[in-house]
């Protein structure tokens, strides 16, 4: 291994979980990963060529449907440029979101400002407040590292059951290597059964609007069911910030500060409990995602990153209220030692498990490609290889070969 402790050509160093170096280049292996993930994913004239052969299957496959695929929304620049895209392309979306009660008020403007102007139908999901605030109170109890896990699992969750209610094939989301990173597994991890272990250990309002994701329901969604998750933007000349600039001069989209920070519980997450908590900075891995991408210098990149990351006024003070403890047991609960995801019952050994019927649906395209590499392989600093050996057939049954 190199002894530079900073990649050279990205941002990432030594704190990054499962990162290696090249000892000629001094470049580490989450950029190899993004290389490889490059030459699968080419944009330009290619990548709509390739983008424009799954939307003629879908069009030929649901030919007199009111909807042909879900694009999940959350008022972020990336969904809601991506729904842009999909209605451009001729395709009848149902926009889809998951409120966890912790919504912005730009965010919620955002996706009726973008959803009203496309003329595309919404189908939102509230889960109940108290119960929301019970689960997330449980995770600050457990001192679990992944605060914002029930979020995620629930958003994935509800587009997986909204396709399964509509008979809908297709699952889009806005999501891009190329400006969101590679994120290490012990940065982010969630799963449906670790979600359920933190709360029946720790929570008390049971879990009756929560659309938690089992393994079972994980599997019916895509082998029985068949449906597929796509991410449209691998295949565009996606620039994040020209995005933001469209959306706003056509539809009057207002940014909101920072990746993932529309939604006031990853304001917190990102702002204030994990600077608080751990050495972790999930700035890192969407600026070096735009370093590897050429959106953003490395040295300015590595400027910004010097800056502290501050919370928001009045966030803190939201969270207490909510969750409806005193400032005392706040401050107690943010002192426990904190533990992760491993430590509590979860399903990655079920993942590693079945890992040769994963790979199989991940061959069939009915399983995305990303999560069959962070959830069904053990050594993560190989991610690379493995994205290389899988990608022929994958992209072969997408019908992009």
């Amino acid at each position: 291994m190199t002894s530079e402790l900073k990649c050279k050509r990205c941002t990432y160093d030594l704190s990054i979980p499962g990162i290696s170096f090249d000892d000629k280049t001094g470049i580490c292996n989450y950029c190899y990963t993004h290389d490889e993930l490059n030459k699968q994913y080419p944009t330009g004239k290619e990548g709509k060529k390739n983008l424009l052969k799954i939307v003629e299957k879908i069009k030929q496959s649901s030919v007199g449907k009111k909807y042909n695929c879900i694009v999940g929304v959350s008022g972020g620049c990336d969904s809601s440029y991506l729904l842009v895209k999909i209605k451009e392309l001729g395709l009848k979306p149902l926009a889809v979101h998951f409120d966890n009660t912790y919504n912005s008020k730009i965010a919620t403007d955002n996706i009726y400002k973008v959803i009203t102007k496309l003329n595309v139908d919404l189908e939102t999901y509230v889960v109940n407040n108290k119960e929301f605030d019970d689960i997330l109170l449980a995770f600050l109890k457990a001192s679990a590292a992944d605060f914002e896990a029930p979020t995620d699992i629930g958003f994935t969750a509800v587009l997986y059951k909204i396709a399964v209610k509509y008979g809908i094939k297709y699952i889009f989301d806005g999501h891009s290597f190329r400006t969101e990173g590679i994120a290490p597994l012990d940065w982010s991890y969630m799963d449906g059964k670790y979600v359920s272990s933190v709360h029946k250990k720790y929570g008390k309002v049971p879990m009756k609007t929560f659309p938690n994701l089992s393994m079972s329901y994980f599997l019916y969604a895509m082998a029985l069911r068949n449906i597929k998750r796509i991410r449209p933007l691998y295949f565009l000349d996606y620039n994040k910030e020209k995005a933001k600039k469209f959306l706003s001069d056509n539809f009057g989209w207002e940014w909101y500060g920072g990746h993932h920070l529309e939604n006031r519980t990853a304001i917190f997450f990102h702002s204030y409990f994990l600077p608080q908590r751990t050495n972790k900075d999930l700035r890192q891995l969407g600026y070096a995602a735009l370093v590897r991408s050429g959106q953003l210098k490395r040295s300015k990149a590595l400027k910004m990153l010097e800056k502290k990351v501050t919370c928001p006024d009045g966030i803190i003070e939201l969270m207490i209220k909510r969750l409806g403890i005193s400032n005392e047991d706040f401050s107690t609960l943010m002192s426990k030692p904190l533990k992760q995801w491993y430590e509590f019952p979860n399903y990655k050994n079920t993942f590693e498990t079945l890992r040769p019927l994963f790979s199989l649906l991940v061959k069939m395209g009915l399983m995305p490609k990303s999560i069959y590499v962070k959830f069904c392989i053990k050594n993560q600093a190989s991610l690379h290889k493995v994205v290389k050996k899988i990608d022929h057939k994958y992209q072969a049954v997408l019908g992009t070969k």
